[in-house]
């Protein structure tokens, strides 16, 4: 079969790789219709990160279960199912706690040894924990809600992770630092499903921002540091957000979310560090603010978000702004690293 694979920053390929098989009874196959591109795909793209020439790449895809192990009673073959970016058992601890990322038999797509998500298809470990099915099944569910469906694998999911974190609920205000794919599924989760009335979007490029006033922005504010923390505490009568989204990760947008924050607010963190930012304390505890962060357990929030997809109360698809063959993966890489793209989709 055929899969992505990183060569070198700056360089992705698609190459004959062994194919997708089961291995432990409790596996399932699942042939890839849908998989993209992660932001956090080109920390390695850009060199920030060094991964291995020749590893397997991507970790979100949506598809259909071709085979299953002897222990698989939660899928079977021919069922469209969406896989979460890390499989898990969704049985031990730390599962039955609503946290499967960090399952105890849990592990991620395209880390070495695993298959990567960018390719034909993919062994699924734990299936029964890790893989959701969709009702209707591949004849019964209309392709155009296949890209609202891949973006439940991780960035939709994330980002209302992001807002439940924050402690986000009907009628809040909340501000969402960060325009990226994360960012403004942040902005969609906060209205579309927790009832927040007022989110301001953090953005400074117009196509982002214009694709997080129709998820529901309110406002949206190009400023960034000290000068986006006045413009946000301007629009909120000098006090400041009683929730801010982090979904970026780096020194400053963790600077600023502390700085936008009101008394007593809260802080939900999803952007996963790809520096090591140093969290102020004394803004903290001077502010009683409470900071939640945490890779976001897709897998808890599938089955509800699957069926507001299909319901059509929820529509995070336009958040895919290209899309490619697989073949072409090298310059939906390309496309997302100079910001040509938000988000790349890549089909077949």
């Amino acid at each position: 079969m055929r899969a992505a694979v990183h060569q070198a920053a700056g360089t992705i390929t698609v190459e004959d790789v062994p194919d997708a098989a089961l291995v432990e009874p409790t596996d399932a196959v699942v042939r890839v219709l849908r998989s993209c591109i992660c932001g956090s795909d080109l920390w390695s793209y850009r060199g920030i990160i060094d991964r291995a020439a020749g590893s397997r790449t991507g970790h979100e895809f949506i598809g259909v279960v071709t085979d299953v192990g002897a222990e698989v009673t939660t899928v079977r073959p021919g069922d469209l199912v969406v896989a979460p970016f890390a499989w898990s058992d969704n049985t031990c601890p730390a599962c039955q706690d609503g946290v499967q990322t960090r399952c105890d038999n849990g592990g991620g797509f395209g880390a070495p040894g695993s298959d990567g998500g960018q390719g034909e298809a993919v062994r699924v470990p734990q299936a029964d924990g890790t893989l959701v099915a969709v009702p209707g099944g591949p004849d019964g569910v209309d392709d155009a809600l296949l890209p609202a469906l891949l973006t439940l694998s991780d960035v939709m999911a994330t980002g209302l992770h992001g807002a439940v974190l924050a402690g986000v609920e009907q009628g809040s205000t909340v501000a969402v630092i960060g325009d990226g794919a994360v960012g403004l599924c942040a902005v969609l989760g906060a209205r579309a499903v927790l009832g927040a009335e007022r989110v301001v979007l953090m953005s400074r490029h117009e196509d982002r921002a214009a694709l997080g006033r129709t998820f529901g922005a309110t406002d949206v504010i190009a400023e960034r540091g000290e000068e986006g923390i006045a413009a946000v505490r301007e629009l909120t009568g000098g006090r400041g957000v009683r929730h801010v989204v982090e979904a970026v990760g780096t020194p400053q947008s963790w600077e600023m979310a502390l700085g936008m924050a009101r008394v007593g607010g809260s802080v939900g963190a999803v952007g996963v560090p790809h520096t090591s930012p140093e969290i102020p304390l004394f803004p903290i505890v001077r502010n009683h603010l409470s900071v939640s962060a945490g890779i976001a357990p897709v897998r808890k929030y599938l089955p509800d978000l699957i069926q507001r997809v299909l319901d059509g109360r929820l529509d995070p698809g336009a958040v895919f702004d290209l899309t490619l063959p697989l073949a072409q993966v090298g310059e939906g890489y390309a496309a997302m690293d100079e910001r040509r793209s938000i988000k790349t989709m890549l089909a077949g």
